[in-house]
């Protein structure tokens, strides 16, 4: 997991870079629309802003040369149109405003037309396309964040699975109160995962399975009925935890073994 938190730093590293980058470039086209926008609009000092971004072409080549790895390793199938909006395309007869490059902007080149010398192509063209550069690699930090919940979810049911076959070893040798025990925190582990899911909250710092019950059917994560049998489970459980006078029946064991069982292969 350290792997993936450095990878996420540095990834939220080349984000910054490249937010800078495109700031950089807007300044560097528009420089005196940018002043007026921050100087009137924005009532922030322009100056102090433009000294604080980087000169676009002594940055960009390290950034797109590492952003470039970063979505081949994560993103492959938008490398090609990561590298094609830098790249000049080889097979470009004349430069136009819809095959410009950011490599044409470093180049710092320009076509214009007419005795006006009118621009049709030429480095404002480029800032669309360090702004899609940018885009391709936040996707990448949206696809490695699916990634650690795919991971975190699979590393979470395993656990689970685990302390479910302990709940029926310990019931098997007549152990039935500790096996209980251990599917009260089966329930209360998966039931906390789901209230992190749905970015539910609730009102005890130290939550009962009841509560957990009651906010996740209100949310309508399950239906009444469900709650019901889940409610039935936190009576047996009761039973094995809290009441020294009766014990459970093994019948009750049973059904709380494979009502633990239920609730995790089948709530999401």
């Amino acid at each position: 997991m350290k792997q993936t938190e450095q990878l996420a730093t540095d990834i939220k590293r080349l984000h910054n870079v490249g937010v800078n980058l495109v700031n950089a470039i807007q300044v560097e086209v528009y420089p005196e629309q940018m002043a007026t926008h921050f100087t009137v609009n924005l009532k922030k000092d322009f100056e102090a802003f433009r000294k604080s971004l980087p000169v676009f072409s002594n940055v960009y080549q390290a950034w797109y040369s590492e952003a470039q790895i970063v979505v081949k390793r994560f993103l492959p199938l938008r490398l090609n149109d990561f590298i094609s909006l830098y790249e000049a395309p080889k097979s470009r007869k004349e430069l136009k405003k819809e095959n410009y490059t950011i490599e044409d902007y470093l180049k710092n080149s320009t076509v214009t037309s007419g005795f006006d010398k009118k621009i049709v192509a030429g480095p404002a063209d480029a800032i669309l396309l360090v702004q899609q550069q940018l885009n391709i690699l936040d996707s990448v930090t949206i696809r490695l964040e699916s990634s650690i919940t795919e991971i975190t979810e699979i590393l979470q049911a395993d656990l689970l699975d685990k302390m479910l076959a302990s709940a029926n070893e310990l019931a098997k040798n007549g152990l039935a109160r500790s096996a209980g025990g251990v599917c009260s925190a089966i329930i209360q582990q998966h039931f906390e995962t789901l209230r992190n899911k749905y970015e539910l909250k609730l009102p005890k710092k130290t939550p009962t399975l009841k509560d957990y019950n009651e906010l996740l059917q209100k949310a309508e994560v399950y239906d009444f009925g469900t709650g019901r049998q889940i409610q039935y489970l936190i009576d047996i459980r009761d039973i094995c935890v809290k009441n020294t006078k009766k014990a459970p029946s093994v019948s009750e064991i049973e059904d709380l073994l494979a009502g633990t069982e239920k609730i995790i292969r089948s709530i999401y």
